[in-house]
């Protein structure tokens, strides 16, 4: 379903010299697959996860969705604006501080991708309700972020990462900011999710033991990823 070729990245600090984030790294992801990637802070997990999710451009190598060819030759194939519209239907983001809106109810909170992708409000807050029901959430619906706790408000960020039905989640330490009861049952959560929905994960974490429940473990190290059994 992904496919990472190959793939480069350099930062340069000012009045500092150019430092190798990602050195020629190769990933395939299966659909319906979930994969956890483990590695030291620095190690490059969350430039990776910017390069499979657009929101950052790779020096070089390819990227290919579904056989698409995304990244190639330096640049994207798809313009600026196309490729907005792919991250919000295809991808699916998770971050460790869960960015819910804090003005906004939770399911407006989840509805907000498919209204942005239809401009239609009611269709996708009935879509959202379904969402926020699956995962335990029926009696929070109008609940500001500020009224969850932080395992329900990590539960309404998946929700709405879900909501336009992604090929692909991308989740950057989800349960960073949760107890080990909620950590485990967020994970337990997302490995139901993926596969009941076919629906692929990455997840970026530094916890060995919560890595180990996803189909296929990987630690990033000197820039490439490498079996965690290695």
């Amino acid at each position: 379903m992904l496919e990472a070729k190959n793939i480069s990245k350099s930062y340069t600090l000012p009045g500092q010299r150019s430092i190798e984030i990602l050195r020629g790294l190769n990933l395939s992801l299966a659909e319906g697959e979930m994969v956890s990637v483990i590695g030291a802070s620095g190690s490059g997990k969350t430039t990776l996860l910017n390069m499979l999710g657009t929101l950052d451009t790779p020096d070089g190598g390819d990227i290919l969705f579904d056989g698409e060819l995304l990244f190639t030759n330096k640049k994207y194939t798809l313009s600026q604006k196309t490729l907005a519209k792919f991250r919000n239907r295809k991808i699916g983001f998770v971050f460790q501080f869960h960015h819910l809106l804090s003005d906004f109810t939770a399911i407006e909170n989840v509805a907000m991708p498919e209204f942005i992708a239809t401009g239609k409000l009611e269709p996708a807050k009935k879509h959202a309700g379904e969402l926020l029901a699956e995962l335990g959430l029926q009696e929070r619906f109008e609940h500001l972020p500020s009224e969850l706790s932080g395992g329900e408000q990590q539960r309404v960020a998946i929700a709405r990462a879900l909501m336009n039905n992604p090929k692909l989640v991308l989740a950057d330490e989800p349960s960073g900011n949760l107890d080990s009861k909620n950590s485990h049952m967020l994970y337990e959560l997302m490995a139901k999710l993926s596969k009941e929905r076919r629906t692929s994960f990455i997840i970026v974490t530094h916890n060995e033991e919560y890595a180990s429940m996803s189909d296929r473990c990987l630690r990033m190290q000197d820039g490439v990823l490498h079996s965690c059994e290695e």
